[in-house]
């Protein structure tokens, strides 16, 4: 296969040959001789993205989504691995169960499926999860979280820390602590107050975040915070760096551009966990994933069945999608801003979450030699968002009618082209 014509983050124009899974030739022209030529006309052409932080509900809620759909809805924004949350029914805290998952992946043959394996039995916060066995399976999990849910128990997170290191693995926590937040609904602030909702203080996320860091310098372990939302986690995040703590952090896309006001509609379709926060904390959200205080750009797609959200405010499920429109939102957010250039924004999707998670051939410079997994994605075209036309098997989207930059039209996955012109292509497997 040739792709002609491909912007790199760099701003090179090249063409780039790929021979099976690997791309094995990079230069300003290349004699179109092969079977297969993929035309990107100028458009930007990036690694493979990478999410490690979505979520997939097979096994147990397959009605809200499966791996085979969240695949499909990955492919469709520029993603070529996953990494699926373990609270799913059963929870993945067991071998089997993230084998399970990992299998699924294969199947589904769209992109790598990298199984996340919970911390605690359960969920439940008690006792440890089989750790040592997940890591070891066909999955090769290294990373753990009980996500939907906080490890607040300070010795069973310390403990948690400790027990990683043998392997190299990484504690990524959400990061809410449950006292300070029963029956919270949203941010607390202004707008709650309008609302007369119960508020979600972003003292609950940064009280969490201050505790794990200090928890994962003590024991010279790694730490992952998930979903960062507040001004002051990113405060507290950078001061952890500085002092060499091996802390990473994730931001969502809804997070660098939604704000709380918009639930003064009291549409669930903004309901989320953690909570849309204030414009400041937005704003400090986007200069700490530019200056690199936070590491990457993590979706937490959380599909949801219709009955399940469109309902009155207090009984809608947490959770939003954004597989499909994250690249869009990070265009719009930090590259039309320019508070990132593109080479920064294939780190913070591609390279970064690969580096820090390990996973072998993704999140590659495009050069010789590299796995062939890549987009083409072009900023000088925008659309928009139609809930009815996304390939995940949920609708709960918030930016429905929202128009968007960035067209996706190519995702190649190990060398093998699964979108084409922004449609999947079917296949035995695909």
């Amino acid at each position: 296969m040739l792709v002609k014509n491909a912007l790199l983050p760099d701003d090179s124009l090249v063409d780039i040959r790929i021979e099976r899974e690997f791309i094995v030739e990079v230069a300003p022209s290349i004699n179109a001789s092969d079977d297969d030529v993929v035309d990107a006309n100028g458009a930007r052409v990036l690694p493979g993205l990478v999410d490690l932080h979505t979520h997939l509900r097979e096994p147990g809620r397959e009605d809200a989504e499966t791996v085979f759909t969240g695949a499909r809805s990955a492919v469709k924004g520029g993603y070529t691995a996953l990494s699926p949350m373990a609270n799913t029914n059963p929870v993945a805290d067991t071998a089997g169960v993230v084998e399970q998952v990992f299998r699924l992946g294969q199947e589904a043959g769209l992109c790598d499926v990298f199984p996340i394996g919970a911390v605690t039995a359960g969920l439940r916060g008690e006792q440890l999860a089989e750790l040592s066995a997940m890591a070891h399976s066909h999955a090769k999990v290294r990373i753990f979280s009980d996500d939907g849910k906080c490890v607040s128990d300070p010795l069973v997170m310390r403990r948690a820390l400790e027990y990683v290191k043998s392997f190299g693995g990484i504690i990524a926590q959400h990061a809410q602590e449950p006292r300070l937040t029963m029956g919270a609904q949203m941010n607390e602030g202004a707008v709650s107050s309008q609302l007369g909702l119960t508020g979600w203080p972003a003292l609950a996320e940064e009280a969490i975040i201050a505790r794990d860091i200090l928890l994962a310098e003590h024991v010279k372990s790694r730490l992952h915070i998930c979903h960062v939302t507040t001004a002051g986690g990113v405060d507290l995040i950078r001061w952890a760096k500085a002092r060499g703590i091996d802390v990473t952090a994730e931001v969502t896309p809804h997070h660098l551009l939604l704000t709380d006001d918009l639930i003064s509609g009291y549409d669930p379709v903004f309901k989320v966990n953690p909570p849309l926060r204030t414009l400041a904390d937005v704003q400090a959200l986007r200069l700490g994933l530019a200056d690199g205080t936070i590491d990457i750009v993590a979706t937490d797609h959380a599909p949801h069945p219709i009955e399940d959200k469109e309902s009155e405010w207090q009984s809608a499920a947490f959770g939003m999608i954004g597989l499909e429109t994250a690249l869009s939102i990070v265009i719009k957010t930090m590259i039309e801003t320019n508070l990132m250039d593109w080479t920064a924004l294939a780190d913070r999707m591609s390279l970064a979450p690969a580096r820090i998670a390990g996973y072998s051939g993704q999140g590659q410079d495009l050069a010789v030699g590299s796995v062939a997994n890549l987009v083409v994605v072009d900023p000088r075209r925008s659309w928009e968002v139609d809930r009815e036309l996304v390939s995940s098997k949920s609708r709960n989207t918030p930016f429905h009618g929202m128009v968007l930059p960035g067209v996706i039209s190519y995702t190649v996955y190990r060398g093998k082209v699964v979108l084409r012109a922004g449609e999947h292509i079917e296949g035995s497997n695909v």
